[in-house]
């Protein structure tokens, strides 16, 4: 029976017709306009920085891509559909009275070029924008270089590995896709127009449509060959055993030959099919597609299977030997641990006062302060007016300051429009007038004013010092331009309108006596026309922006201010690090931020999770991504102009493979690392998150021979935090691991003191030490990883106490439980410091600040005791020389070349750095500024009681003044006579500077 006419279907009036196309125009304008708005505010920000050919070479690389492979899956699906309607049957059989899909024709006949169309352009559109995210996987494709290293099995370069394969796999995928939904398509299209019928006995398959769909399978079948083929190489990156990660014995000796093996049946399949396509005959295609099936599970999944579990597993320590020394060699080389030096290590437990006081380059230089736990000490007590602020967590770096080189905590005094009350948060005031941050702070790390020796006592404050606009070199520090436009602080609501004209603009607050600074940098976009007022009102929703008279023709707009993100977004195939920092260039304050190449197809090299790795107890750092990688170099040290938000990229590696493969696809973007200065190259600091990562690898793959790599006896763990929650319960489970500290310290079989990243290891799921890994951030030993390496106790070796031992021990102390309970109250919490662990005199040296908090809103931590152990010894005192005293004897803190003097109520601010003589001096001129520091003070509070304006200002004034001559008495050489005791207790640290 033939089928029925087509049923007329309803048409739509002209007026209806005309709502849907404009109802479709005003959405797609709402759908498109959003983000051509946003690429037209991304195009103005890149080229604020300089990088236009970073945003129009990806641009251009995803519109290629969207189109190629939109034409590819649309394409596909198109022809398909057309073959399958102009090979339709004339005459349709039915069966029964009605055709169930008689209506479905009729609807597709009557608007075909609607359905032919529309259907593979949708397709294309959505295969084209999700395949145009990976356009760095075709970059690295046609820029790739080669590693100048062959992996062990097929001698390919590793460029092959990191640059074609990824490309490879890509590509066989959209093609996957293409045929996968192009055969669905055909067959959809085959059974609607009745070259399908499932009526009758196994139903009935026209000509046409069988061989549209034995080709279409052929192709599939064809790809499925050449997914054979280059599943050889990816054998090199199997995770067959969790152990390692590379080719296995399984692999090696069932899985490849089985790769080929299925590679020749596939052939044979695709030409069955393609043969069948014109016999006539199903039968062909069907035996070769049982063939296919059952060959892939014999041959690619049973046989590798009885294999590992009747012959590998019984003897995998010889058996895997061999992959596992190629997962050592290849991890090592990959993750940068190839020129690690061991050294082994007594770690005594015993040192005499000499010993100790020998080490003059890492007990002066012991750090006190955590700067983790003093953001709110900075904020109240330098940050002086309310809408400043630190980042949670401060930094470390070091400087040259008088001739002496010493690690200070530093941060940049941003704004921070959080703090902002009252009309203070009205717009013109939140982006117009309070737009920057004014200030360099810094402090020493080995320093506090003066000890705490009871509850109520004032003191252990850092001695922070501020290089501002009013004094340049507060800090001992010359910074020429210390307003900070870009920093940490900044969000992405945060933007800033800075410049135009004098009388106009309400002026941007620079200081209390000078309120009209206008921006002259060259930072920000330009909103001097209606156009980008207009485009930048609709962005962030503010008719403000497009209404204020206060908007002139130099006016600027500062966004994306915060470093890191400005250096993601110039440089997208980065992995940036989660902590960047400040420090003073060439006079001006540079954020410096470090960038990790990374690839996860290195052959044989062990996949790690970067997120976990780098997961550790340090608060106000950014986290990273869990992407698994397989190779990390930090080939990039990238800079941030504090004032005009420049981004400069260095090379710090020029030969780095995938470096050099992103160079040729940004060419000029990347500055060499001969344009690296001097002053810029001695701030560099070893980066945080790579080590962690090196660390978290370092503790297995210090082990040579595989057959003890298989045992893991020898494998060590990295210790979690004692200082925090739990963190001294050995067993405690969710405890984040002690992350790696900055030390100025004698580097380990050296006698050079060095800036270092440090960290302990301890043995596997054990408590005791069993190693301790230092890497340098010198200029001149760059990146020098060295491992101390203690007896094991096989070796007949006593142990040595790692962190959380030594953690319990300080709490079990009955001096410290004493004062403990002195402390704990309900009006006082204890903040437990880092917990440093230091090689000296032969054994460690265990250091921890303690700070106490009052509980109240106003309230910030101040250094209160010092915990230090070596061996058995407990130190517990008021100052880091009292407890060097109780462990090791009276005078250990003393030295010829070192005098650490105590710290007492009522004593000049005190450091561990010692005066010239190598005495304690006297500073009559030092003594005077301090005292007239803490009469402005108590000038200053009883103004603010009286709430007296005028003598607020002159307190002011005369502690500016005061500031100025303690800094000058400071850096004076003392007197060598003894001081007379002072009744007047100094200032509780340097305000403000």
């Amino acid at each position: 029976m033939a089928t029925r006419p087509p049923v007329s279907l309803p048409k739509l009036s002209r007026r209806s017709r005309i709502l849907l196309i404009i109802a479709a125009v005003v959405v797609l304008a709402l759908l498109l306009g959003a983000r051509f708005l946003d690429t037209y505010v991304s195009w103005l920000w890149f080229g604020e920085v300089g990088a236009r050919s970073v945003f129009s070479t990806i641009l251009v690389t995803r519109i290629i891509l969207f189109f190629a492979v939109g034409l590819l899956v649309g394409g596909a699906l198109a022809v398909s559909l057309m073959i399958a309607y102009r090979t339709r049957p004339v005459f349709v059989p039915v069966s029964g009275a009605d055709d169930p899909l008689a209506r479905y024709r009729s609807a597709i006949v009557g608007r075909i070029r609607l359905v032919g169309i529309g259907i593979p352009l949708l397709t294309g559109l959505i295969a084209g924008a999700t395949a145009q995210a990976d356009w760095q996987v075709v970059q690295l494709f046609l820029n790739g270089t080669p590693f100048g290293q062959k992996d062990p099995e097929f001698g390919h370069d590793i460029g092959f590995y990191a640059f074609e394969l990824p490309f490879y796999n890509w590509l066989l995928g959209w093609l996957f896709i293409a045929v996968v939904i192009s055969f669905i398509g055909a067959l959809i299209a085959h059974y609607i127009f009745g070259g399908i019928r499932l009526a009758g006995k196994g139903g009935q398959l026209a000509g046409p449509a069988r061989v549209q769909l034995s080709v279409t399978v052929g192709i599939f079948v064809v790809l499925k060959a050449v997914e054979y083929f280059f599943d050889r190489y990816n054998l090199l990156l199997s995770d067959r055993n969790p152990l390692f990660t590379g080719a296995t014995y399984t692999d090696l000796n069932a899985v490849l030959p089985a790769k080929l093996i299925l590679l020749c049946i596939s052939v044979i399949c695709a030409i069955a099919f393609f043969a069948g396509a014109f016999l006539r005959n199903i039968q062909l295609p069907a035996i070769s597609l049982v063939l296919m099936i059952l060959s892939s599970v014999l041959i690619g999944a049973a046989w590798p299977a009885v294999l590992e579990q009747f012959s590998v597993r019984p003897n995998a320590n010889e058996k895997e030997a061999a992959s596992i020394q190629r997962n050592m060699d290849a991890t090592r080389q990959a993750f940068g641990l190839t020129n690690v030096q061991y050294q082994d290590y007594s770690g005594k437990s015993e040192a005499t006062s000499a010993e100790v006081k020998a080490d003059t380059g890492t007990i002066p230089n012991i750090r006190l302060l955590d700067p983790n736990v003093l953001s709110d000490t900075f904020t109240q007590r330098v940050g002086r007016e309310n809408f400043y602020g630190f980042p949670a967590k401060l930094d470390i770096d070091r400087y040259n300051v008088g001739g002496t080189t010493q690690d200070y905590i530093v941060a940049a005094k941003e704004i921070k429009t959080e703090g902002l009350t009252g009309n203070q948060t009205s717009w013109i005031n939140r982006h117009m007038v309070y737009t920057h941050g004014n200030g360099f702070v810094a402090a020493p790390a080995n320093t506090i004013d003066r000890a705490v020796e009871g509850q109520n006592s004032d003191g252990g404050y850092p001695i922070a010092n501020t290089s501002d606009t009013q004094n340049p070199k507060g800090a001992g520090i010359q910074v020429d331009e210390p307003r900070i436009y870009y920093g940490e602080l900044s969000s992405s609501a945060d933007y800033a309108i800075v410049g135009g004209t004098l009388g106009k603009a309400p002026g941007e607050y620079d200081t209390a006596t000078d309120r009209s600074y206008l921006y002259k940098g060259s930072g920000g976009v330009t909103i001097g026309n209606l156009f980008n007022r207009l485009v930048f009102a609709a962005e962030y929703g503010e008719r403000n922006i497009l209404f204020s008279d206060a908007i002139g023709d130099d006016s600027k707009i500062m966004y994306n201010r915060d470093p890191r993100d400005r250096v993601s977004k110039v440089a997208p195939w980065l992995t940036v690090d989660g902590d960047p920092y400040p420090a003073v260039v060439d006079g001006k304050i540079q954020w410096i931020i470090d960038g990790y190449t990374t690839i996860n197809n290195y052959p044989y090299a062990q996949q790690t999770q970067l997120g976990e790795a780098t997961n550790d107890s340090l608060t106000g750092v950014a986290r990273q991504a869990n992407s698994s990688i397989n190779y990390i170099r930090n080939s990039v040290k990238a800079t941030v102009d504090a004032f005009n938000g420049t981004v400069t990229l260095y090379s710090i590696d020029d030969k780095e493979p995938v470096l050099n493969a992103w160079e040729k696809v940004f060419p000029g973007l990347v500055k060499p690392s001969s344009e690296i200065s001097p002053d810029l190259r001695a701030h560099f600091r070893y980066p945080e998150d790579l080590f962690k990562v090196q660390r978290e690898l370092l503790a297995k793959y210090h082990v040579n021979d595989p057959q003890e790599f298989y045992a893991q006896q020898a494998f060590w763990s990295i210790p979690q935090d004692p200082t925090q929650e739990g963190g001294a319960n050995a067993n405690a489970a969710g405890v984040a691991n002690q992350p790696g500290y900055y030390v100025l310290a004698d580097a380990p079989g050296e006698n050079k003191t060095t800036f270092q990243l440090t960290s302990p290891l301890t043995g596997l799921q054990r408590q005791y030490l069993a190693a301790w890994v230092s890497v340098s951030s010198d200029p001149g030993d760059y990146g020098a990883m060295r491992v101390l390496r203690l007896p094991t106790a096989a070796a007949g070796a006593s142990q040595v106490d790692g962190p959380v031992q030594v953690q319990n021990r300080f709490q079990s102390d009955p001096n410290f439980a004493q004062q403990r309970t002195f402390y704990t109250n309900q009006s006082v919490n204890i903040i437990f410091g880092n917990l440093i662990t230091l090689p000296v005199a032969g054994g460690f040296l265990y250091v921890e600040p303690m700070y106490i908090r009052q509980r109240n809103q106003n309230s910030y931590p101040q250094l209160a005791r010092v915990l230090v152990a070596f061996g058995p010894k407990i130190g517990f005192s008021s100052t880091l020389q009292g407890a060097l005293d109780q462990v090791f004897g009276a005078g250990t803190g003393e030295t010829p070349s070192t005098s650490i003097p105590p710290v007492t109520p009522g004593a000049p601010p005190t450091t561990t750095t010692p005066p010239p003589t190598g005495t304690v001096g006297s500073n009559p001129a030092l003594d005077q500024a301090a005292n007239d520091i803490q009469a402005a003070i108590d000038k200053y509070k009883a103004a603010l009681q009286s709430g007296n304006f005028a003598d607020q200002g002159a307190a002011l004034q005369a502690l500016d003044a005061a500031t100025k001559a303690y800094v000058a008495a400071k850096a004076a050489p003392p007197a060598t006579t003894p001081p007379p005791a002072s009744t007047t207790p100094p200032p509780p640290g340097q305000p403000g500077g």
